[in-house]
């Protein structure tokens, strides 16, 4: 049986409705999608694109191009290309949660998101550092940060932290609980019995023996000999300099970076069009884009949808193997 995926556009002044608007031109059999959304946003970019586009009861089926079922999230205010609006700022939030919520319900299966506006969502008055933290908090969990595209899959053990506090909020708790997060995830949503995670050190050469910094020695390689002898395959701590050369990308199912700038960089540069980011540890597969809301090309028909396709792509096969592997 087809997934059934929410389908949150995001920033409505952005890419993202238009994004879902090229989306809903393709036939699919691996899913069906049921977008959150203001229908008059959605409306609009697809005049925008000069594209088909039929909004459908939520319980209907989508048998053509253009066809998209709709649980309408109304808009404050009217959208405009480019121009984001803090008004408009519930809605998105809104749109998020009551997927998240259709989700936990056991409704849907499934998430895919597009960009959001971090700081026109603060603007609005509610704050909000990001739709994984969001659905993490809706749902009580501690979750992990992947980005994935064909060639690697590269986990955050942080996030979004300045560089200076990246070293101070790395302890052997918080790197216990993303490796499990992500063994757990792999064997479950990509049904690899034994996965093979790389970890890379927080120092340059993985602290060089000491000489460039202790945390390799004093904290992850003694947690790493400890979740080995309870049965994980974790190779590491790896410098971060040639843990990414091809020859070694075969021997792992993931790459665990301490901060952001040590992993994302290398999957972009490696596939950005094609690259996905996925939160583990949710009780249903959550997929965005890895792009931004581009307000620059909003309405312009100029907005690569790659991202947004393998994000659904991927849902789809992730809500699937949940099925086989719950």
């Amino acid at each position: 049986m087809a997934a059934q995926l929410a389908l949150v556009p995001g920033e409505p002044s952005g890419i993202g409705p238009e994004l879902c608007i090229r989306l809903a031109q393709q036939p699919r059999s691996d899913c069906r999608l049921l977008a959150f959304a203001d229908p008059d946003t959605l409306q609009a970019a697809a005049r925008a694109l000069k594209l088909p586009l039929q909004l459908l009861p939520e319980h209907a089926h989508a048998r053509q191009p253009g066809d998209l079922r709709l649980r309408e999230v109304r808009n404050a205010t009217p959208s405009q290309f480019g121009q984001a609006d803090p008004r408009n700022a519930r809605a998105v939030i809104d749109a998020l949660l009551n997927a998240g919520q259709a989700c936990l319900d056991g409704s849907l299966d499934g998430v895919v998101t597009g960009p959001v506006h971090k700081a026109v969502i603060n603007q609005g008055g509610i704050a909000y550092s990001g739709t994984t933290e969001l659905l993490a908090n809706q749902a009580g969990v501690e979750v992990v940060m992947m980005l994935a595209n064909d060639i690697v899959r590269v986990a955050l053990a942080t996030t979004h932290l300045p560089l200076r506090e990246v070293a101070d909020a790395i302890s052997a708790d918080s790197l216990r609980k993303v490796i499990h997060t992500i063994h757990a995830a792999l064997r479950r949503d990509f049904g690899l019995a034994a996965p093979r995670i790389a970890v890379l050190g927080l120092n340059p050469h993985a602290g060089e023996d000491g000489h460039l910094g202790r945390e390799e020695l004093d904290l992850i390689i003694p947690l790493l000999e400890q979740l080995r002898g309870e049965g994980l395959n974790l190779i590491g701590p790896l410098p971060a300099d040639t843990a990414f050369l091809p020859a070694k990308l075969a021997g792992f199912d993931a790459v665990l970076a301490m901060y952001h700038d040590q992993g994302l960089p290398v999957l972009k540069y490696s596939g950005f069009e094609q690259a996905t980011n996925i939160t583990l540890g949710l009780p249903y597969p959550r997929v965005a884009v890895d792009h931004g809301t581009a307000l620059d090309l909003a309405g312009k028909g100029l907005a690569d949808p790659s991202s947004l396709f393998a994000a659904t792509a991927l849902c789809a096969q992730l809500a699937a193997q949940r099925k086989i592997t719950p």
